[in-house]
């Protein structure tokens, strides 16, 4: 098939993700828009039957000279592909619209947020665990309970529970029916999941996975056991790149795999289903099959695959265009990648229109699309400049690069600087790991033969585990750029740029030397640009802050880091969720070491940036916890730093000011240890204006804490607990009387943090709120009877 005859079908997928993105985003309008395009697919078949007919005498007569016309088989077939975009578009609307009833009469549930309710349910997507210690998963209902009300009901929630809160976790897994309690708040737009559920009290397993779906989570459990043992970050990363269970990679090594942009590998996708499907057609062609069984093997082994792996956005795509290309191959007719890629997108958004708001399917899509398109004119234009085996294997991940780029912007406004090397180096690791890994999940009845093919997996996965670390350890490993749709839409202009300075020769026509002039010029002024805030979010970063600081909050996303400096001393209140952004707010302040460091407790998004501070605190105060954190707390002692157990009425100083601690109480059994044990700090003096800082606090302790007297308002700074949740004691609040509430949240986080409830609080008692979700590290000092404040974004 020729490639103009394979792009016809990209305007057909474009058309229907368009419309599923509008029905999904405006469900109400669904109907009407379904109506609407039925009616262009009318029109235009009709069109397309009189384009079809015998010319007509009049027709076939010479047109006047310079008029254009267009051959009537163009028409005909431009016709077609608008009848074929109209029809597709239709159906994913029209499936919208008949979803839209059941979708909207349970979403009533949720329409005063906080509604308590009982649900019994499936689990239908994998189970992933969070950085602040709960787990989140897709589930479909069967049983709504609110009050004395029972309602049956078939529609995807959200599920999100604290790890502790789970009855038989070890049973939690996709096809598991459970049952779960807690409030409801409304999906987001254009989401499959119509509420999410937030289980406060608690999801029983009440029967776990059957069938085929036992035995899938069955497998991916003994792999996980068949690397226990094996050192280093290689043994977690088997499971993830062979099966796409990523729960015992480290979070540090999941850090490091984002930041050199290599999480792909761990994500299921499209090299993954090409392996399992060569490998199928292979062996059956070893056996001598027919084509006919080759293609019906291929797609059986596919079948397994999808069931194994758990069916994520990007291995359905993948499957779905797998599916379409031995589809084609039974039939004769090998087609070309963009238009099996098409057929497979607008076959899924037509099956699943809420496939349209996944950034994942959308990641994947992307880089399967440039890889179709791109790699090969990238290849020839580097080819002129290094060996074209060389320029081979550079242009596939950096027509990924460009390509995904402008989405992971939405995720993280940063360039990953070094991810065309790290793909370059990792990339010829993958698939021995991915087989091996997957040849010893499947080999799981002889248990010596899955040790050893483990062990083999773990020497490439370790390769890739050592490139990770060691280039995200490089400096300047991420650049800044400008966040959300801004961000994105500047970033496809600079990769567009950069893909023309590859691609067109410097001895071509004056049109193309001068697009390729203009490109340079363009790269060359974004460089220099995002290198110097490179800088000034760094090395240079204490030149932007103001020098009289004594509070500044860290942008660490979703997470709390606060420092606090009095007359040279410095206090650190928790280290956020990970170690890269703390480590650059502490360069940026040009703080080298902590005199003080406070972690309130121990969840991830707490403590998650330790490693940035190691053997450079001197004295830790903590909350209690469990044995591991423990260990940590060991660990850094055994850096020189001294620990301190934190509980009621503790006091000290730091420089010039005076610190208490007013929570937790100690030895209570009420509030054990977590989110309602935290740490709870009152500062003042030395330069640090009042300031209370309330860690993970819930309603029900903060009213006790109220209660004890140990607070002394008016506070000029109230660090809001649990990043604003709607979990608070607004009397709590009347009694601090804050002058700024500091809000230390992440932005487009999953929780919805901070929640309207909250910062409808702060408005009623006056306070000034400031996030670091929408205006980035926040630093406060006293000055002249007030609180000063600067922020980075806004000043």
């Amino acid at each position: 098939m020729p490639r103009a005859a394979a792009l016809r079908l990209a305007p057909v997928a474009a058309s229907c993700w368009a419309a599923a993105a509008a029905a999904i985003l405006l469900p109400p309008a669904s109907p009407w828009l379904a109506a609407a395009l039925w009616l262009v697919v009318a029109l235009g078949a009709v069109a397309v039957v009189r384009a079809s007919l015998p010319a007509t005498v009049s027709s076939r007569v010479a047109p006047t000279r310079g008029r254009f016309r267009m051959p009537r088989h163009a028409v005909r077939r431009a016709l077609v592909v608008v009848v074929l975009a109209a029809a597709a578009s239709a159906t994913a609307a029209s499936h919208v619209a008949a979803a839209q009833p059941a979708r909207e009469g349970v979403g009533q549930l949720a329409l005063d947020g906080g509604r308590a309710v009982e649900v019994r349910a499936e689990v239908v997507g994998k189970v992933e665990r969070r950085a602040d210690g709960t787990v989140a998963f897709d589930a479909r209902t069967s049983r709504f309970v609110t009050g004395h009300e029972t309602r049956a009901t078939d529609v995807e929630i959200s599920v999100r529970v604290s790890l502790r809160d789970v009855h038989r976790l070890s049973s939690l897994d996709v096809g598991a029916v459970v049952e779960a309690r807690g409030s409801t708040t409304p999906g987001r737009a254009g989401e499959r999941a119509v509420l999410v559920l937030w289980a406060s009290r608690g999801v029983d397993v009440v029967r776990a996975a059957e069938g085929v779906a036992a035995m899938a989570a069955e497998l991916r459990r003994g792999l996980v056991r068949a690397v226990d043992g094996l050192p280093g970050d290689g043994a977690g990363l088997v499971p993830g790149l062979a099966v796409g269970d990523t729960s015992v990679v480290s979070p540090a090594l999941d850090r490091a795999m984002k930041a050199a942009s290599l999480s792909h590998l761990t994500a299921v996708s499209g090299a993954n289903c090409a392996l399992v499907v060569g490998l199928a057609f292979a062996l059956a062609a070893a056996l001598g099959a027919s084509r006919g069984l080759r293609v019906g093997c291929g797609l059986a082994v596919l079948v397994g695959f999808v069931v194994l792996v758990t069916p994520e956005p990007s291995v359905v795509r993948a499957a779905a265009m797998a599916a379409v290309a031995m589809l084609a191959v039974l039939l004769g007719r090998t087609g070309v990648g963009i238009a099996l890629l098409s057929t497979a997108v607008t076959v899924l958004l037509v099956i699943d229109p809420w496939l349209a708001a996944s950034l994942g399917f959308a990641l994947s899509t992307a880089a399967t699309a440039a890889l179709l398109l791109f790699a090969r004119p990238l290849a020839g234009g580097l080819a002129r400049a290094v060996p074209r085996p060389l320029a081979l294997a550079l242009a596939v991940p950096l027509a990924a690069q460009l390509a995904c780029g402008p989405l992971l912007i939405l995720i993280e406004p940063t360039v990953p600087v070094y991810g065309v090397l790290a793909n370059l180096l990792a990339g010829p690791a993958a698939p021995a790991a991915t087989v091996l890994g997957l040849a010893a999940c499947l080999s799981a009845p002889f248990p010596w033969l899955q040790s050893g093919l483990a062990a083999l997996a773990w020497v490439p996965a370790s390769w890739i585990a050592a490139t990770a670390t060691t280039v995200a350890g490089l400096p300047g490993d991420a650049l800044p750029w400008w966040e959300g749709w801004p961000g994105a839409a500047s970033l496809t202009i600079v990769g567009v740029a950069i893909g023309l300075v590859i691609v067109l020769r410097r001895d071509g026509p004056p049109a193309r030397r001068l697009a390729r002039a203009a490109s340079v010029l363009l790269v060359a002024v974004v460089a220099g640009t995002a290198l110097g805030a490179g800088a000034l979010t760094s090395v240079a970063g204490r030149w932007t802050l103001p020098a009289d600081w004594s509070v500044l909050a860290c942008d660490v996303g979703q997470g709390d880091a606060v420092l606090l400096r009095s007359a040279g001393a410095v206090a650190l209140v928790d280290t956020g969720p990970a170690p890269e952004p703390l480590a650059a707010c502490l360069a940026r302040a040009g703080i080298g070491r902590i005199d003080l460091l406070v972690l309130t407790h121990y969840d991830l998004d707490h403590i998650g940036g330790l490693d940035a501070v190691r053997g450079r605190v001197g004295t830790v105060l903590h909350g209690p916890g469990d044995a591991d954190a423990v260990r940590r707390i060991a660990a850094l002692t055994a850096e020189g730093a001294r620990s301190t157990q934190a509980s009621t009425g503790l006091s000290g100083s730091l420089g010039a000011a005076r610190w208490r601690v007013l929570w937790p109480k100690p030895g209570s059994r009420a509030f054990p240890e977590g989110n309602d044990a935290s740490v709870v700090l009152d500062v003042r003096g030395g330069g640090i204006p009042p300031t209370l800082l309330l860690g993970d606090l819930s309603a029900s302790p903060q009213r006790v804490l109220a209660a004890a007297g140990a607070l002394a308002p008016p506070y000029s700074i109230v660090k809001v607990a649990h990043h604003g949740s709607a979990d608070q004691d607004a009397d709590l609040y009347v009694a601090v009387q804050p002058a700024v509430a500091l809000l230390t949240v992440g932005a487009g986080n999953d929780y919805g943090h901070p929640r309207v409830e909250t910062l409808t609080i702060l408005d009623d008692v006056g306070a000034r709120i400031a996030r670091t979700d929408l205006d980035g590290a926040i630093a406060l000092w006293s000055s002249e009877n007030t609180v000063a404040m600067w922020r980075e974004r806004g000043g």
